[in-house]
């Protein structure tokens, strides 16, 4: 499969500068056959989390009188660090939110994914196939991808091999994460995939000079269509991989 790289500046620190635009220049198709390393986001790849995450901030914030819809949610929040996005409720609605919110929120999330939280369907098999190396690079905190990746059963097949945004100075959209990861791997950034849900991740991936496919099957971006998808490289079943990027995998016993 040819993977477009678009090639077009983006402005990590802008969230409103995405780098994509309705006419966007694409840049040179790439193929996948010198793929080294992959690397999964987080939270609405591997693991369909953000639906929890939406409701628990939405209540979170309507308890102070901020209305923010789910749409708001995917379009600013997915895919960004809480810090930048408190900072960014606090700017859009002119409010100060309380000292305790981050920590009160992150607990009534861990308490939901307690009983809600689920792997996105099939992506155990793919892990399972993959014949290259992979690791994980979220924006969640070390404490929130930790235990989610334990809830989910997910831990043993990521040892050691997670890279959060608390480890730069700059998280998605910026390529900081990104590139640490490739680092610490020991794999050039040429030769990384990316596999992400959110625009933020999909910057990030192109920022870091690596070539980026957008996994639209978690619940929250189900029949949400981002204008660069075409360009980029899209899929919403993980089974489709194993056609369209049959270099990568094993065959299936």
């Amino acid at each position: 499969m040819a993977l477009v790289q678009n090639t077009s500046s983006c402005a990590p620190d802008s969230p409103t500068n995405t780098g994509y635009t309705a006419n966007s220049t694409v840049g040179k198709v790439t193929q996948v056959d010198d793929i080294e390393l992959v690397i999964f986001d987080c939270d609405g790849v591997l693991i369909d989390s953000e639906g929890i995450s939406a409701e628990v901030l939405i209540t979170a914030l309507a308890q102070l009188g901020v209305t923010v819809n789910f749409d708001h949610f995917c379009t600013r929040f997915v895919g960004r660090s809480f810090p930048t996005v408190a900072e960014d409720i606090q700017t859009l609605f002119d409010v100060q939110l309380p000292k305790n919110f981050e920590q009160d929120y992150r607990r009534e999330l861990l308490d939901r994914f307690k009983t809600g939280l689920e792997v996105t369907p099939g992506v155990l098999g793919v892990i399972d196939r993959l014949r290259v190396p992979r690791c994980i690079a979220t924006s969640s905190s070390p404490e929130r991808v930790a235990r989610s990746l334990e809830l989910t059963g997910l831990a043993p097949l990521f040892p050691g091999v997670v890279f959060t945004a608390s480890q730069v100075a700059r998280g998605k959209p910026a390529p900081d994460l990104f590139q640490l990861a490739a680092r610490d791997m020991g794999v050039d950034p040429a030769h990384c995939l990316v596999i992400e849900d959110s625009l933020p991740g999909i910057e990030a991936g192109v920022a870091a000079g690596m070539r980026v496919l957008r996994y639209t099957g978690g619940a929250h971006l189900r029949d949400r269509v981002l204008k660069h998808d075409q360009e980029l490289g899209s899929f919403d079943n993980w089974a489709e991989l194993f056609l369209l990027l049959p270099e990568l995998f094993d065959k299936a016993a």
